[in-house]
């Protein structure tokens, strides 16, 4: 009796397991950039004029988001993203670099574009007010919170560190991860512009 029902339940973990497959390998799948980009409207460093997401057609991006007071890992990216540019011989024609601050409260437009400055010509910043700036966080999936500094009054900020990349029309065409081998951004950089 006992084997008989060892014999049942084995039957109906079968059938459950091949239903959960045959229900994954046929469900739709939703493409990688459905969700990703949306309206937005920030100030540009490089025009003091409003930037949209229709000013990301025709040029691949790749668009990173931080902020000025950035210990570490903003400085280290733009030094990264402009050094693969330049590496790969490319111009603005090919490949825009743009800065998104998640810290409307201290990157104001004077102090970002001074700040970028340090990165030569090719990085573009967006700035915003907060409201602006939530906006374009929701648009593309992007995490910031406020931290409290040891030893200071002035705070940093936690937030989502890879480089999105942006096709031509404007599309997601995949992510840089912080720390990614340069080999393989240098790849994942020509296979987005075509270089």
């Amino acid at each position: 009796m006992l084997s008989k029902v060892r014999i049942v339940l084995w039957a109906l973990v079968a059938v459950a397991a091949v239903s959960a497959t045959v229900i994954y390998f046929t469900k739709p799948i939703q493409p990688s950039g459905a969700m990703f980009g949306g309206p937005f409207e920030m100030v540009s460093t490089a025009t003091g004029e409003i930037f949209t997401e229709d000013d990301l057609l025709g040029t691949p991006t790749l668009m990173f988001f931080g902020y000025t007071y950035c210990p570490d890992v903003c400085p280290m990216t733009l030094a990264e993203t402009t050094a693969w540019k330049e590496q790969l011989g490319l111009d603005d024609d090919d490949l825009r670099i743009v800065f998104v601050s998640v810290d409307p409260e201290r990157d104001t437009l004077e102090h970002t574009r001074g700040y970028l400055s340090n990165f030569g010509p090719d990085v573009m910043g967006l700035v915003g007010d907060q409201a602006q700036t939530d906006k374009i966080k929701r648009s593309y999936g992007v995490f910031s919170e406020k931290v409290e500094a040891e030893g200071t009054t002035e705070y940093l900020v936690n937030h989502t560190a890879s480089v999105f990349m942006i096709d031509e029309d404007g599309d997601f065409f995949g992510t840089i991860a912080w720390g990614e081998d340069s080999d393989t951004a240098r790849d994942k950089i020509r296979r987005l512009t075509g270089a």
